[in-house]
Order: structure tokens, then C-alpha cells, then sequence
């Protein structure tokens, strides 16, 4: 048994940011990690051409900034490396391949009882901890829907967080579900590498220039939310025309008021709305049953593909191992309350990271949650 005051569990940007805000205020902390690295999202399931969505600015971790010429929209690689420099400079060691088990709340002690799996000595370890910090992610788990007939694709069919680049794809017909920013990046990845590429487009979407939402995030400090997204949508338009024509429609809200009450991003545009208006990218609607190679679509429509990549997103798995978080999160492993009152639950639980704000909201969880821990152990002994 192994007694600590903090036990984060993930080491991705959340728990990282967490474990240096606490380093900053001498509060002692275990860091578990299930997976052989920190931040294995980006370092094992990204695609080869992404980069940060948002400026610099708002995607910076707790108490260190960007080295001075690093580019305004960050690479991955150099996003992995600022990742890299913060762990050292903040002296964080993560115990990896720790995959938390069972984590339950013994109301006795007043402390967290923790089991974990320590997969590379093959044995179990257990702590209590007097605050616990859920940093494992909204992206724990690929999320692929059910699609009747799915099983019997004898094409290739991924999720997004196998897909690396587009080479392999070359000359093949190749159906991409999900119109979130990855899907349609993913989508201009194929067809810039030659795969006849489509689709899906089910939910309106907000499709913008990183230059305006840039801008947008920067005029909302100075002006009401509304105002910017009336002149935010009135730039795309501009900029974009009318979508509508090629099967892309715009949310009834504003792109910012979306972030912000759903936590549906906007679409950062890196050239997909110029092959969809040109007709190189198809776009479809939902699909009824696949059968074989045929995919078939609502309306009736059917068309023959090679491969499928599900850009469908994540689902949490905290649930799996956690129990008594009943008072911070949901059935699904996210936060009951809405930003920016979400982080906390009862008994000394956190959630950082889990709040659909980028890495901003994960710099705000992170920040809260130390001061939080540090003024309670403060009352505890003043």
C-alpha cells in the first residue's frame, strides 16, 4: 500500500498540466499512465499532417510558454517536443504501462482506494490518496458507431486514430464518416494524395479560417459573444459562399455560443470546402446498411468503397474504474456540471481536461484543481 496526498490518473496535457501546477505549490503527486509514453493521443493516434487548430495562444500549458520562434499554428511534432520540455522542466516523472484498475472511496479513512496493474513487472499496486484527479481524457476509446452489415466490409475500415497519411490510398474509392475537423482533414489528405475521396455530412457545421477564429477568440475578450459570431459567420460567408449548395449547412448558432454551450468545435478549413466546391470531395448523407463494398445512403443512393475511416470521435472510460464519481460525472464519463463549474466533484475528486475546452480549458482544470487541493490542505492545518 502506498500512501499519497495526489494521484492524477493520465499523462496526456491534462494530467500534465496538473502535475506541474501542484509542482508549483509543493504538493507531492503520483502520475499514472496506462500507455509506454505521455500523451500517446498525439504521439500514436494523430495523422502525419496535423497541427494545432488554434493560435499559440490559447494552447499553451500552466507556467510555460512557447519558445519565441516557434509558429503561430504548431506542428505535432513540435507540439510532442514543447510536451517533451515541459515534463523535464517541471521534473514530472509519469509511472507508465499503470493502468488504474479500480479506484473507490472509503468512507472510513476519508481517502481514495486505488488499485492499479503495473503491466511491466506484472503485478498490482495499491494507494490511498487524499484527492484524486481523473486526467484520462474524453479520448480514451475509439468510438466506431453500428452500421448493419459493417462486419462484413471486406474493405479496410479504421478509426481516425489509425490513420496516418494518405499514400496508401492512392487511386482507391475511399468513404470518410464524420465531418468534425479531423474528418475533414483526413478528407483533404486523401484527395490530395490522389483517393477518390467522399464524405459523410449528417450535422450542420460551422466552417471557418483559422484566421477567424483567431481573431473571434481575441474580439470576445473586448465584445459580446453574439456580436463576434454575427461577424464571424458573415466572414465565412464571405469567404466560403454558400455552402449550402454543395451539402454543408451552418448551425443556427453562432460558431463561438456552440463551443461554448456543446463544445462542438467549428471547422478549421485547410482547403476540403475548395475541393467540395470543385466536386473532387463527395458529399453524402447518412448511410442505411453497408452490403459488401456497397455503402448504402439515405435517399437511396449507393456507391461502392475500398476503405472507410470512422472520424467519429472518442468516448471516456473512466467510468470502467471509477466508482462513487457520481457527484462530478455523468453516464458517459463526462462532467455533470458546465463550464466552467465542472472540475469538481465531492470527497476530493478533479476532472481536468474532460470539458471540451482544448487545451485552454485544460490550463483553467489545471490551475483550479491546485489551488483547490493547496487551500483545503491549508484549513486542514491552519
Amino acid at each position: 500500500m502506498e500512501e499519497v496526498v495526489v494521484l492524477i490518473v493520465g499523462a496526456g496535457p491534462a494530467g500534465l498540466a496538473t502535475a506541474a501546477c501542484l509542482n508549483q505549490l509543493s504538493i507531492p503527486y503520483v502520475i499514472l499512465e496506462r500507455d509506454d509514453c505521455s500523451a500517446s493521443l498525439w504521439r500514436n493516434r494523430a495523422y502525419d499532417r496535423l497541427k494545432l487548430h488554434l493560435a499559440k495562444e490559447f494552447c499553451e500549458l500552466p507556467h510555460m510558454s512557447y519558445p519565441v520562434d516557434a509558429p503561430t499554428y504548431i506542428p505535432k511534432n513540435q507540439f510532442i517536443k514543447y510536451l517533451d520540455d515541459y515534463i523535464e522542466h517541471f521534473n514530472i516523472q509519469p509511472k507508465y504501462r499503470t493502468t488504474v484498475e479500480s479506484s473507490t472511496y472509503d468512507e472510513n479513512k476519508k481517502c481514495w482506494s486505488i488499485v492499479a496493474r503495473d503491466a511491466a513487472k506484472c503485478t498490482s499496486i495499491s494507494y490511498t490518496a487524499k484527492f484524486l484527479v481523473v486526467a484520462s481524457g474524453e479520448n480514451s476509446a475509439a468510438n466506431i458507431p453500428m452500421i448493419p452489415g459493417l462486419e462484413g466490409f471486406p474493405g479496410v475500415a479504421i478509426h481516425s486514430s489509425s490513420y496516418k497519411s494518405g499514400t496508401q490510398y492512392s487511386g482507391k474509392n475511399v468513404l470518410v464518416i464524420g465531418c468534425g475537423n479531423s474528418g475533414m482533414e483526413i478528407a483533404y489528405d486523401l484527395a490530395s494524395h490522389g483517393a477518390n475521396t467522399s464524405i459523410v455530412i449528417r450535422s450542420p457545421i460551422h466552417v471557418m479560417t483559422k484566421e477567424l477564429i483567431r481573431s473571434g477568440m481575441t474580439l470576445v475578450q473586448y465584445l459580446p459573444l453574439k456580436v463576434v459570431d454575427s461577424l464571424l459567420v458573415m466572414m465565412a460567408k464571405f469567404i466560403f459562399g454558400d455552402l449550402s449548395r454543395h451539402g454543408i449547412t451552418r448551425p443556427k448558432i453562432g460558431p463561438l455560443l456552440l463551443k461554448s454551450e456543446t463544445g462542438r468545435s467549428a471547422v478549421i478549413d485547410v482547403g476540403t470546402a475548395g475541393l467540395i466546391k470543385k466536386g473532387v470531395i463527395k458529399v453524402l448523407g447518412g448511410i442505411t446498411k453497408i452490403s459488401g463494398k456497397t455503402v448504402e445512403f439515405q435517399g437511396g443512393n449507393e456507391s461502392s468503397f475500398d476503405a472507410i475511416v470512422f472520424s467519429t470521435g472518442y468516448k471516456s472510460t473512466v467510468n470502467n474504474w471509477l466508482k462513487g464519481g457520481e457527484s462530478m460525472l455523468n453516464n458517459d464519463g463526462l462532467p455533470n456540471k458546465e463550464f466552467p463549474n465542472h472540475w469538481k466533484g465531492g470527497n476530493g475528486l478533479y476532472c481536468a481536461g474532460l470539458a471540451r475546452r482544448g487545451l485552454a480549458g485544460i490550463a483553467m482544470d489545471a490551475r483550479n484543481i491546485a489551488n483547490d487541493i493547496k487551500s483545503t490542505i491549508d484549513s486542514i492545518f491552519n
